[in-house]
């Protein structure tokens, strides 16, 4: 009986490196580029915002 289990316990493991290593070398889905360009977006108004700030809290000294 738990001989068994680890048989199954096995080939579980065993398909889901299967399915790790497909996922691993198949290329990844084209909606990441629409993400990238939306992340340089934020991070350009992130240091845009962060440069006012600054301006501002120098004017307050």
């Amino acid at each position: 009986m738990i001989e068994q289990r680890f048989i199954v316990a096995i080939g579980r493991i065993e398909r889901a490196l299967s399915r790790i290593e497909k996922s691993a070398t198949s290329p990844g889905p084209t909606g990441n580029n629409d993400l990238a360009e939306r992340h340089e977006k934020l991070k350009s108004e992130t240091h845009i915002a962060l440069r006012d700030l600054d301006k501002i809290l120098a004017g307050a000294r």
